[in-house]
């Protein structure tokens, strides 16, 4: 090394580092930055707009114009005879006797469907719901015909032998129907249901064929006679043991006998207090003589 030269010694080298190239991602990001930018806005737009729903969405739905509530709904075809609040009962046993969202897309079935089930309904006819929250149901209902003598008292049916809510009768305006006796059996379903023997059934619908002129023919009900298999007969009694011969029930009658019909005509045709057998043709009228004059 030449003289008066500091020893130095050599400088090193740093290895040359080559620039790394951004990776696919961070080039796409860099690319639509914008575009993104504006997504992540609308996505932040819509979870501020769920939030806000689902601590304003009850409030909303709970709005007295969009509730129904029992008192507005309007049943029509309620039958005189029935004195329970139907409409109450209906929805109670239904559990829908709460407030109701107008905007369930099941509404009209479920209302449907608890008005069918209350046991004096035969058909729901229709249900209209509008807004602000109301509805509107119409009903036809079953028409009691008889009352069936059972261990203990009396259980009202209609024409089919539907059993109908004891509930609903007092003693007065249970006598105002005819009695069915001789039947052996109990109702085999709840209230509401078909009785579930096939006696009940032709009792009905003999008293149903007399229908309202019971009291009037001073008739207060009907009995199976024989004991036999179908067809059976049938009579109607009074009081006093008055009986008249009815035969089979209508729908059973054998070949040749009257229809009801032919029955009923005949029936209501009869002397007061007299006793006949419908299933025979009437005996003709006498002829009248006039008594030659002494």
């Amino acid at each position: 090394m030449p003289p008066g030269v500091p020893n130095q010694s050599p400088r090193r080298r740093e290895p040359a580092v080559e620039k790394a190239a951004p990776g696919r991602l961070a080039a796409f990001l860099d690319e639509h930055r914008a575009g993104l930018g504006a997504v992540v806005v609308a996505v932040a737009a819509l979870g501020l707009g769920w939030a806000a729903w689902s601590r304003l969405g009850e409030r909303v739905r709970g709005s007295a114009d969009l509730v129904l509530h029992p008192d507005a709904i309007d049943v029509a075809g309620v039958a005189p005879w029935v004195r329970a609040d139907l409409k109450a009962e209906a929805l109670r046993d239904a559990s829908l006797d709460a407030g109701l969202p107008l905007d369930d897309p099941e509404l009209v079935r479920r209302l449907a469907r608890a008005f069918a089930m209350h046991p004096w309904v035969r058909e729901v006819i229709s249900v209209t719901v509008r807004h602000p929250a109301a509805a509107a149901v119409a009903v036809r209902c079953r028409e009691p015909v008889a009352m069936v003598a059972v261990p203990g008292g009396l259980l009202a049916v209609d024409a089919e032998a539907v059993v109908l809510p004891s509930d609903d009768f007092t003693a007065e305006s249970a006598a105002a129907y005819p009695r069915i006796t001789g039947v052996p059996s109990g109702p085999q379903g709840a209230v509401g249901f078909p009785w579930g023997d096939p006696l009940v059934e032709e009792g009905a619908a003999v008293a149903a064929v007399v229908g309202p002129d019971w009291k009037t023919l001073g008739l207060t009900g009907c009995r199976p006679t024989g004991g036999g298999p179908v067809p059976r007969a049938w009579e109607l009694f009074d009081e006093q043991g008055r009986t008249i011969t009815f035969g089979s029930a209508p729908g059973h009658e054998a070949a040749g006998e009257p229809t009801a019909a032919a029955k009923l005509a005949r029936l209501m045709a009869l002397p007061a207090g007299t006793s006949a057998d419908l299933t025979k043709s009437p005996p003709p009228a006498a002829d009248v003589q006039a008594i030659p004059a002494g």
